[in-house]
């Protein structure tokens, strides 16, 4: 009797442990290739990009997926943002609104949003321990969403900041100054290189005082204000559990307002089109910060306002740090989010995101967006390097690529933990200081106009109490934007 009651329990535990989803055994889902499972994906890929993705797409159903019964139909919603308004729409079930796709591309903060509305699944279950630690622990963690052991971001394509100089433009200015590209390491040493090359594109017309150029500017202004504060000492957004402690240090933002700030206003940075790679091709910037993923849209020739055009040579660069700190750079790039179904659609779904960040695939996808592969294994400079090789690519994506996967290797990658209404908190880290820099930039020719000289009106502008307005001004809105 015994005997038989210790057999009886033994069986039901087995029973109970190959019933229990674990991290070693994955979850299997039959599907039916004849009632394929048909699952709609929104993303924010255009150009190039979207290209590669629906060549992709289109590979997958015509192999893997007509064998397994998947069909995958991926549409643009436009800009990420567009898309991040689409998905809360949906959400929200806002009128006239679409119904919520079985796939988005997603920031951790969107899908912590939507995670926290019921909308999001969790893949962990459908993949082995063995599986999961083929991709870059940073960028599984980041798709946790505060919820240890879990993957409801599946990472897909990822990207950083890099720095990108027009070197044909840079020469003449060398050659008559002695300016030394070292100075690129750190924005310190880049503030001085935009202020002399100012003065020494001011000199060269010396009948029109004041109408020096911009040398450097940047795109996704919160990039530098976060990974700036982390560099510092002080992790501007510090999340646990979905909230978030503010930590603003004003000693850490003077320094950031003194090398972005200030040299905005006395016009030795600059923003005029819509990206920095814009500013590039019109001739009214030298050099940019950008997004691995945005080099490939960096021109190889200037058309000035005349018409005239030239060809350029471009140098790559590894993204600035401040000095005297460690090289901490962003991790960027949405990944996929599968919204709460059937297992059939979310075992189907995994079927196809596992297929996408193969290896090989992964690469392919990589060298042709300007992104950067998910797998440990795929970060592989040579693999890179034979990949771009054997496509024939222009020699500027491979100093890209290469670039990018040394920050992957030798910078601390960071993002911020997702955390509630961190989309609303990030959107006012954005536009704060830029902003302002943009409105004082044009109350300086205001004040000037006004009799105020040049000088005055700058310093009038960047000055002690402008900072401490700006960052009164700055730590309401943060505040008020996370619900404090």
């Amino acid at each position: 009797m015994e005997h038989t009651r210790r057999w009886l329990l033994l069986l039901l535990t087995g029973l109970f442990l190959l019933g229990t989803p674990t991290a070693t055994a994955q979850t299997r889902v039959r599907l039916n290739p004849k009632q394929p499972q048909t699952l709609l994906v929104w993303h924010y890929y255009n150009g190039i990009q979207q290209k590669v993705l629906d060549r992709m797409v289109l590979e997958f159903n015509e192999g893997v997926g007509a064998r397994e019964g998947i069909i995958v139909e991926a549409h643009s919603q436009g800009s990420v943002n567009d898309l991040t308004t689409k998905l809360l729409d949906a959400a929200n079930r806002e009128p006239g609104a679409d119904k919520m796709p079985d796939l988005f591309g997603a920031y951790a903060d969107t899908a912590y949003q939507l995670d926290r509305m019921g909308y999001v699944a969790d893949l962990a279950p459908y993949m082995t321990a063995e599986e999961l630690a083929e991709y870059v622990d940073s960028y599984l963690a980041e798709g946790e969403l505060a919820t240890p052991g879990a993957l409801k971001v599946f990472p897909i394509a990822k990207s950083t900041e890099l720095l990108l100089l027009n070197v044909t433009d840079w020469e003449p200015f060398a050659q008559d100054t002695g300016a030394d590209k070292s100075l690129l390491a750190t924005w310190e040493g880049l503030v001085s290189l935009s202020r002399q090359y100012y003065e020494w594109s001011d000199a060269q017309t010396p009948d029109v005082p004041g109408d020096g150029k911009a040398f450097f500017g940047r795109d996704a202004f919160a990039n530098y204000m976060l990974i700036g504060s982390l560099q510092l000492g002080v992790e501007l957004f510090r999340a646990q559990d979905g909230e978030v402690t503010l930590q603003v240090d004003e000693a850490v933002m003077r320094k950031l307002w003194d090398n972005y700030y200030v040299p905005f206003v006395n016009g030795w940075f600059g923003a005029y089109g819509r990206f920095r790679s814009d500013d590039i091709k019109t001739g009214r910037l030298l050099a940019l910060v950008g997004s691995t993923s945005g080099a490939l849209y960096f021109p190889d020739e200037v058309t000035r306002d005349d018409g005239t055009t030239y060809p350029i040579v471009s140098e790559v660069f590894p993204l600035p740090n401040f000095a005297g700190t460690a090289p901490c750079a962003v991790q960027q790039g949405a990944g996929l989010v599968v919204a709460k179904s059937t297992p059939e659609k979310e075992y189907a779904a995994t079927v196809f995101l596992k297929w996408f960040t193969d290896v090989q695939k992964n690469i392919e996808f990589s060298i042709l967006s300007g992104y950067l592969p998910v797998k440990k294994a795929a970060n592989d400079q040579a693999l890179m390097d034979a990949a771009i090789q054997a496509r024939g690519m222009k020699p500027l994506l491979k100093e890209i690529i290469d670039a990018g996967v040394n920050i992957i290797s030798t910078y601390r990658l960071y993002t911020n933990s997702a955390f509630r209404n961190g989309y609303d908190a990030r959107a006012v880290v954005e536009k704060s200081m830029s902003g302002a820099a943009e409105a004082a930039l044009a109350q300086r020719d205001a004040l000037i106009a006004q009799g105020m000289t040049r000088a005055e009106a700058i310093q009038t502008l960047t000055g002690d109490q402008a900072f401490a307005d700006w960052l009164a001004g700055f730590q309401k809105a943060l505040q008020t934007a996370v619900g404090s």
